[in-house]
């Protein structure tokens, strides 16, 4: 059943190539972007990512130089950004090594920030040809499937007996195209929500198929409950200029900028809104003027989900010098820094409408 498994499905993916940049080449560095890229990310999403990042950082030793505020702005919007950053420290790993190239190693290759066990075997599989068997969600949901496992794919056992069994059906003198191979066949037949039995060519054989357990297939033991936060961010402005911050905490979106922002537990009036930003200290006198406020935003995130309202209020309001970490800046330059997509698609919405009716 191992053997007719891997024979078939190498003879599916040769009848059914599936053509993307990284699969083009050889060279570690493209291949690991890719790979980083498209964790947590779909391909036809990530897709202009790797060429928009792959044309401004062509090189590793480009990346590793780059400015970290660079690294991030070019990753603005594909969200998960401490892949950017581990990305851009693993890059400087690489050029600080002795050797300064890639390592070609699947021991070394995990050694890198931000490289667990499914990308080192990728990445050494696509780049070098050597025989690591990749297990992502795409191959547990085959497995289990084809296999009848019932085992938790997040539980120690489960990630155990998955990674022997794709160990066995690898095929060690191909490993790349088996593991690309495995991978495509998730993403384009046995699907999560849409799994396209009726012309998949294992439906004899696929014990969820012949027991009708297919959409109970793979098993997850933990399912993380949704958090919800409120962002209130207060965007202090004049004709020409605007004050924004870095976030710097152990948090979402750490290393780009926003508004500064108060986050309370629950909707606040404008009312409410504006007497907690007073008693921040930052501002002069209890009158603060409002220019705006926008309808509150929700903003969905894997295991958060953010509400969020934008308050205008004038430049002049805050007192001097500026907190800690806030940067008065011109208008012009915000398309230089980096921003959560919450707040890029603010900018580009409702500063659009705001210009309209001005």
């Amino acid at each position: 059943m191992i053997f007719s498994f891997t024979r078939k499905l190498l003879q599916w993916h040769a009848a059914n190539p599936r053509s993307m940049p990284w699969k083009n080449t050889k060279d570690p560095y493209k291949i690991w972007l890719s790979e980083i890229i498209l964790q947590q990310t779909r391909v036809e999403q990530g897709w202009p990512y790797y060429e928009r990042i792959t044309k401004k950082f062509p090189t590793v030793k480009h990346l590793a130089n780059a400015r970290e505020e660079e690294v991030l702005k070019a990753w603005e919007g594909l969200g998960y950004y401490t892949r950017a950053r581990n990305l851009h420290a693993a890059a400087k790993q690489i050029v600080n090594d002795p050797e300064g190239k890639f390592p070609s190693t699947y021991e070394r290759i995990l050694n890198l920030k931000g490289v667990g066990p499914y990308s080192a075997a990728a990445i050494a599989s696509f780049a070098f040809d050597l025989p690591h068997a990749v297990v992502d969600g795409n191959v547990f949901r085959v497995l289990s499937r084809y296999f009848g496992i019932n085992e938790a794919v997040d539980s120690a056992k489960g990630k155990k007996l998955f990674s022997e069994l794709a160990r066995q059906l690898l095929d060690k003198k191909n490993p790349a195209d088996y593991n690309q191979a495995i991978m495509n066949f998730g993403a384009l037949v046995c699907k999560p929500s849409t799994p396209e039995c009726a012309i998949c060519i294992f439906k004899k054989q696929c014990i969820a198929y012949k027991t009708d357990t297919v959409f109970e297939l793979p098993v997850k033991s933990k399912k993380a409950a949704v958090r919800y936060r409120w962002f209130n961010f207060l965007v202090l402005e004049n004709d020409k200029e605007v004050i924004i911050e870095k976030r710097t905490a152990k948090d979402i979106w750490k290393g780009l900028h926003q508004f500064p922002v108060l986050e309370t537990v629950s909707y606040q009036a404008q009312s409410d809104f504006l007497k907690a930003w007073k008693q921040t200290a930052f501002f002069k006198g209890e009158n603060i003027k409002v220019n705006g406020i926008s309808k509150v935003i929700a903003h969905k995130l894997t295991h958060q989900t953010i509400f969020a309202q934008f308050i205008s209020v004038p430049i002049s309001a805050v007192k001097k010098p500026l907190p800690e970490g806030w940067l008065r800046i011109k208008k012009s330059r915000l398309k230089t820094f980096g921003f959560p997509v919450l707040i890029s698609n603010y900018l580009a919405q409702f500063r659009n409408e705001e210009d309209g009716s001005k």
